[in-house]
Formats: structure tokens, sequence, C-alpha cells
């Protein structure tokens, strides 16, 4: 994308952004909430809030990133605390997980909005929009708007014009919810998000920033970037020992490499690969 195409596409959605007018931001740290974050700074200053969920799905350090980041960009920013874990319907993990899971963030986030005089905005791009995201339809019923898909922003043009800003985290993974690692049906609970999560912990130590943990049981499926599946292998013993101490009883390489959102499509692994099987593991 050359330089008149991004001025072009911050010029849309600096437009877009001054149209809704005051706003508050979910802001969760990626690249789409931070772009939108930062763009509505800049065009409404202290009109505009950024906002981060302190959720239990929130995977370790996320909030921490959130006010740091605030921080260097200069950002009103807040942190509430949301309560899904008490609604029986975002428990059961079916298919509708999302939506009640962003009914319990729009919960917390109207009261700001109102209190501002303000619309809620959540990072959400064009690409987005093909996806299985019941979430989407959670907020927008409840009058939260996507300035990135009313400016017409893919992904590639969110990455693009957040680094010609300068933002650091212009090519960061995108870091969905704990409980995205489950399959539909799962319950969700605090120790297999703390399981999960501690899984993924030790494998980004392990350089592998983008990276997936599916949770099966006693089985943890593995998933990292296809052009990252060699040097997976190469530290296979130390990651089966890693994820292992965590309660997991047989460690998977999944070889179609990490396929964000994939759980949405019905895709399971019948006989994931295995990187070893960890026989000192248990699975509860």
């Amino acid at each position: 994308m050359d330089r008149s195409e991004t001025a072009q596409i911050q010029q849309k959605l600096e437009s877009t952004i001054s149209q809704i007018g005051p706003m508050v931001v979910a802001f969760s740290g990626g690249v789409d909430s931070s772009l939108l974050a930062v763009a509505a700074h800049q065009v409404l200053g202290d009109e505009m809030i950024a906002v981060t969920a302190n959720s239990a799905s929130l995977a370790t350090g996320e909030l921490e990133q959130c006010e740091q980041l605030a921080a260097d960009w200069s950002l009103p920013w807040q942190a509430v605390t949301t309560d899904e874990m008490t609604d029986e319907r975002y428990v059961a993990n079916n298919t509708d997980r999302c939506f009640w899971c962003k009914s319990a963030l729009m919960d917390q986030l109207e009261p700001i909005a109102t209190g501002r005089a303000a619309t809620v905005t959540l990072g959400v791009n064009v690409d987005d929009l093909g996806d299985h995201r019941p979430g989407q339809t959670a907020a927008a019923e409840r009058g939260a708007q996507f300035p990135l898909v009313n400016a017409g922003l893919t992904k590639s043009d969110v990455r693009s014009l957040a680094k010609t800003m300068g933002l650091p985290i212009w090519d960061r993974p995108a870091m969905p919810c704990l409980s995205s690692r489950l399959p539909y049906g799962t319950e969700v609970s605090l120790p297999l998000l703390s399981r999960i999560d501690r899984a993924e912990s030790v494998l980004r130590s392990l350089g592998f920033d983008d990276v997936r943990v599916r949770h099966y049981g006693d089985t943890a499926r593995i998933e990292v970037p296809s052009n990252r599946m060699g040097q997976a292998i190469e530290v296979a013993q130390l990651v089966v020992e890693k994820v292992s101490a965590v309660g997991y009883k047989y460690v998977t390489l999944d070889l179609a490499g990490l396929r964000s959102g994939n759980l949405n499509d019905g895709h399971v692994a019948d006989s994931p690969v295995a990187v070893g099987h960890a026989t000192n593991g248990s699975s509860q």
C-alpha cells in the first residue's frame, strides 16, 4: 500500500470517528482496537476513553499491556471487571458463548458511555464480518458501532495504517479470549482457563508468540503458524515437559498449523499428531 492510499484510509477513518463523536472504545490492546483508540484520541481528544475488560478469560499480562499502551499513547483509560462467569449461558459454552460475553461487556461499557454522552465502539474490521461472531450481534443490538467497518478497513488496511502511524503493535498476533480454546460444549471454568493460560505462557516463553493451546480433556492440541512448525518439533521434548507440567497428559501438535477461529467451523482433529506423551501428567 503506497503513501497516498494509506492517507486516504486514515482520512476515511478520521471522518467516520468525527461523525460518531464522543466514544468509549473497547480496548483489548490488539491492533484493531489500538488503531481505533489512537485515531479516536487524535480526532476527539479527551472526548474518548479506552476501556479494557478485566475478565477471567483474559490471558496473563494482557490487562497490564493495555494499561501500559494507554500510558504510552496518553490515552484516557480505565479497566472494568466483567462477570460473564456468573452467566450459565456463557459457562455452557454453546455456539452463542460470545453473545453472552459481549453482553456482559456492554453491561459495563454502557453506563460509562451514558455518563459521557458517548457511543460504545469496537475494533471490528471488515474481514471479521465473515466469521461466526455472535458477540458483534450482541454489541450492535445494544447500539455499539464499528468505525473500522464503517470506514471500510480490512485487517490488512488496519495493520498498514497502524504501522504508518508508528504503533509498535501493528504486527502483533491476535489474542482472542482463552475461552475460545475450548470446543463448544465443554463448560468454561476457571481451572480450565488457568491451565490453558499457563500452557500458552510457557510456549510464549519458548519464543512462540502466535500460539493456541486447544483443550481436549487431558490432551493439549498446540497450534503454531506453519512456518514455525519445524521449530516446534525441534524443541518437542521441552514443549512436552513444560505443557504436561501444567496438567496435560498428552501434548500434540496440529500439523495443519494455526487457524484462528477454527473451532467455529466445527473442525476438530480426530487424531492429532502427537509431539509426545507425558507419563507423569494428570488430566484434571
